[in-house]
């Protein structure tokens, strides 16, 4: 009732795809012989939708724009190689396998999920927070990029962490994972501000949410059985309280990507809207939203995006293309 209300026309197709079954992209693990991996993913007809689309921009630069150099603020992170099948195209990937080098060859994840990644737009050198980061697949994606000096992998779920940390043992060879950048924490991300405040380059927001596909998918512990009523009408304050610290966290300077699996405006537009007042009223810091445009015009072919976000960027399902819901909003923090 809540999403005909919300996508009007557009519900009954995003509907249908959240019921069907998900698109898969293969993240390839570049401490594998990744080179190897990417032929073998080729021979499948898969295609590398992040380098297709990025070689694709540089070829076209856009009418009136005449090859002049884009804005630094366009950068996607680097490094990134992520395999999926054509529109319509519904074959699967086989599982991942180890690989010559002691690691797995390739991740299989919604590859909607790499987009805040890919938003965040590290650097070399970067000192990087996920905040809320089990299972794991976006801090794969975020070591993946080579850039990260320092990564905090931080949950508060311990079980969930353990998932995180298996995720890293299969596929993070040991001296990178053991060594002194990669420090895993179950915090409470609510906190992160005060434990850690102006210290980040980079943070992923990547909050606790509705699950929206997992949701009508798994009945086991699902987030809208009527013994987690309150915990869900709660969701969007947590959500808040997370961005908050995330960007507290943050250097002035910094950038932070909100992100969640849901449709709902109220856990994506509106979190982000009302954690800007509330870091401007109560801490006079100024956030500035960047525009993700270009970064939709990017990855169209791929995605299937809606077309009217207030802020920020939604991939919805949709059958040609079904990955997400994944909503992403990029911040700039100011001062």
């Amino acid at each position: 009732m809540t999403y005909s209300v919300q996508f009007g026309d557009l519900w009954p197709s995003i509907r249908v795809s959240l019921l069907s079954e998900q698109k898969y992209g293969a993240l390839v693990n570049n401490f594998a012989a990744w080179d190897h991996v990417s032929a073998k993913l080729e021979e499948l007809s898969a295609r590398d939708f992040v380098n297709e689309a990025i070689s694709h921009w540089e070829l076209e630069p856009e009418s009136g724009q005449s090859g002049a150099p884009s804005p630094a603020s366009w950068a996607c992170s680097p490094n990134l190689r992520c395999f999926t099948f054509a529109r319509g195209d519904v074959s699967r990937f086989p599982p991942a396998r180890l690989g010559s080098l002691g690691v797995m060859d390739y991740y299989l994840m919604d590859a909607a999920s790499l987009l805040p990644v890919l938003a965040l737009g590290l650097q070399p050198g970067d000192i990087v927070l996920d905040l809320c980061a089990a299972p794991g697949g976006k801090t794969l994606a975020l070591l993946q990029t080579g850039c990260c000096r320092n990564l905090a992998a931080n949950d508060l779920s311990t079980s969930r962490i353990g998932r995180l940390q298996k995720v890293l043992h299969s596929y993070v060879p040991e001296e990178i994972r053991d060594g002194n950048q990669v420090r895993v924490t179950s915090w409470d991300g609510r906190k992160w501000g005060e434990l850690e405040g102006d210290t980040y380059d980079r943070v992923l927001v990547d909050v606790p949410c509705t699950t929206d596909r997992h949701s009508l998918h798994e009945e086991e512990n699902n987030i809208f059985q009527r013994s987690r009523k309150k915990e869900r009408q709660m969701l969007p304050m947590l959500q808040v309280q997370l961005l908050a610290a995330g960007l507290l966290a943050t250097k002035p300077g910094g950038h932070v990507v909100y992100s969640t699996c849901s449709l709902s405006h109220l856990q994506n537009e509106y979190v982000v809207q009302g954690t800007i007042e509330l870091l401007a009223n109560q801490y006079s810091i100024e956030v500035q939203v960047e525009d993700l445009t270009h970064f939709r015009r990017l990855f169209m072919d791929t995605f299937c995006f809606f077309p009217s976000c207030q802020v920020g960027e939604l991939v919805i399902p949709n059958l040609m293309a079904n990955f997400g819901p994944m909503y992403f909003c990029k911040m700039r923090r100011l001062t």
